[in-house]
């Protein structure tokens, strides 16, 4: 389990304010009042299946979200007054691979906001670049094309770009979605090493057993917030049920709770039953 500082240091004001938000995309709501304080230093995943609006909570902190009542803070400044530093890592599966672009390239995009002479930048920035993709493991790959890399090593260069402007705010969006489970742990522990540097964190996930359980607060979302706190507390089959839709059950292993996956069983009539209807609906 990451390091359990969830809100420690809550008497400060908070990074991330949201005031009953309700926003979406186009005049239509995909989350609704939604209320949620993020405290400098809190590693905070959002939980929920897809639809449930989980990324456009996180586009709604960017400003790339309709904001159609409510308001978004970021440290104790309205989104609509000025627009933030935050470091984001998009979901792999919404990048064009193959857009002519090299690894280092990628990464010095993180510095357009500060430097509107992209692509000519500053020694001293492509130093700090290389610095950061250095400390990633990614530094080798430069010059290379980014669908080259492997998945993991993608996602460390997104996460290079993000970081690169030196971000106080790191948003992830799905950061161990389509990775083996490997990759999926390496990414875990850098970004509990970079919360652990004081880099507030708040990813999506829909992984319940594999990410959620591991963090130490957890927001379970469907259209709304419907609930919010440590797994331990959170994880329970009512607020799952409300989250999900459906019955789940929870067990308990070496003082962590887990989802129980239940298995679907087809009898021999069943099955063929099911293998005609799907044939039948192709």
């Amino acid at each position: 389990m990451l390091h359990p500082s969830p809100h420690q240091y809550e008497h400060h004001e908070p990074v991330v304010e949201l005031r009953s938000v309700t926003c979406g995309y186009g005049g239509v709501a995909v989350v609704e009042h939604a209320d949620l304080k993020i405290a400098r230093g809190d590693f905070v995943g959002l939980l929920g299946p897809s639809g449930s609006g989980k990324t456009t909570l996180l586009k709604s902190i960017l400003g790339a979200a309709d904001v159609y009542e409510g308001e978004v803070l970021v440290n104790g400044r309205s989104i609509k007054d000025k627009r933030p530093t935050i470091g984001y890592v998009p979901q792999l599966e919404t990048i064009d691979w193959e857009f002519p672009v090299t690894v280092e390239q990628v990464v010095m995009m993180g510095l357009i906001r500060k430097n509107h002479f992209f692509p000519w930048f500053r020694q001293e920035e492509r130093d700090h670049a290389y610095s950061i993709m250095e400390r990633l493991g990614i530094a080798e790959f430069g010059k290379r094309h980014i669908r080259q890399l492997s998945g993991g090593q993608q996602q460390r260069a997104f996460l290079a770009r993000a970081l690169v402007s030196d971000p106080s705010l790191l948003l992830l969006d799905e950061p161990t979605s389509g990775v083996d489970i490997k990759t999926r742990d390496e990414v875990m522990h850098l970004l509990d090493e970079l919360n652990h540097q004081d880099i507030t964190i708040l990813l999506t996930t829909h992984e319940i057993n594999a990410v959620a359980a591991h963090l130490p607060w957890v927001v379970c979302m469907n259209g709304r917030i419907v609930a919010e706190g440590p797994p331990s507390d959170v994880f329970t089959p009512e607020v799952l049920k409300e989250t999900y839709n459906a019955e789940i059950h929870i067990t308990e292993y070496q003082g962590m709770k887990l989802v129980a996956e239940s298995p679907h069983y087809f009898g021999r009539n069943d099955r063929q039953n099911h293998e005609h209807e799907t044939v039948a609906g192709d």
